[in-house]
């Protein structure tokens, strides 16, 4: 009799497990940002809960836990219920360059978390401020390599931009001095004051620099021209050829979350990616939707990882504490 009981149990907890991944969601979910309120990735994340909120028929709220780059809410992220109630919303730095920056770092990107889908890319434009005499890629690479190495200072407001910056100035033959900065603002104001020369920023913060005249754009960084600016030219065409890098976001759920409900959430995600509204959304800031399989957001974070790895390698860069 005890075994059958035991049996029936066992029948029982399996027979739910489709039940419950088939009738999923029952109740609202919360989609935790690793940042405060305002940058990128929190718009990402407000823009795809209103949308699935619809899609799924339930409220989706965005849960803003900002701190150590992102890692405070990934780490929060990672430990929740496996059970597609608490997902999360995160990009280029907690999950492509903090497993190279820091040491201490209590989530895996690929282990820690079932992979739904990116989301979107931004392009990064590259900017000099208005005193450095130069107007494309290649006369900056002339103009740098007349002067001493490191002579041409550039500023950061988080270690995706140094790695990207750093990837960049190796491509392009050149030494650059890292300046970090607590946020893109007082960055931005070093820029225009002239403290420092160059960045490599989201369009989507950039643009109304640019277009006002107090910066000047040499390129973007991503692979094809952005309908934001499409008088730039990437640079690849500039002559670093192959060379690309993008700031994106993705949407993830902690490791062991039912394969049914991350399939459900992932078609949820794309359809919502492939609508005329999101893309003209996007396209005015200069995002690209970037609707993609859990397996190939698994694989870019990955790949994204050993890139980021390689570069803080050739560059010397060591791993804060």
């Amino acid at each position: 009799m005890k075994k059958l009981i035991t049996g029936l149990c066992l029948l029982s907890a399996v027979l739910a497990m489709p039940a419950q991944a088939t009738d999923y969601p029952q109740k609202s979910i919360r989609i935790i940002v690793p940042f405060a309120a305002g940058g990128i990735t929190d718009v990402m994340g407000r823009t795809i809960a209103t949308r699935l909120s619809t899609e799924l028929g339930q409220p989706v709220i965005v849960d803003n836990k900002p701190g150590a780059s992102g890692m405070i809410g990934c780490e929060m992220a990672a430990k929740a219920a496996p059970d597609g109630y608490t997902l999360l919303m995160a990009g280029i730095a907690p999950l492509g360059t903090n497993p190279v920056m820091y040491k201490q770092i209590r989530y895996d990107p690929v282990k820690s978390y079932e992979h739904i889908g990116l989301v979107a890319k931004q392009p990064l434009v590259v900017v000099v401020g208005n005193n450095v005499p130069v107007q494309n890629i290649q006369e900056l690479a002339a103009y740098l390599k007349k002067r001493p190495a490191g002579d041409m200072f550039y500023g950061t407001s988080g270690s995706s931009y140094q790695l990207i910056t750093e990837a960049f100035a190796a491509q392009l033959g050149v030494k650059m001095t890292h300046v970090p900065f607590k946020g893109t603002s007082p960055a931005i104001e070093s820029l225009l004051g002239g403290q420092i020369g160059f960045m490599i920023d989201p369009f989507s913060t950039m643009g109304t620099l640019v277009k006002g005249g107090k910066v000047k754009a040499l390129a973007i960084t991503a692979d094809k021209r952005s309908d934001a600016a499409p008088q730039l030219p990437t640079v690849s065409e500039s002559g670093i050829q192959g060379f690309e890098a993008s700031s994106w976001q993705g949407l993830l759920a902690p490791a062991g979350t039912p394969k049914e409900i991350v399939q459900k959430l992932n078609e949820a995600l794309v359809k919502i990616l492939m609508s005329n509204e999101i893309k003209q959304s996007f396209a005015a800031s200069g995002v690209q939707p970037t609707p993609s399989t859990p397996a190939e957001f698994r694989q870019f974070i990955q790949a994204e990882n050993q890139r980021w790895k390689s570069v803080a390698a050739a560059a010397n860069i060591q791993p804060e504490d």
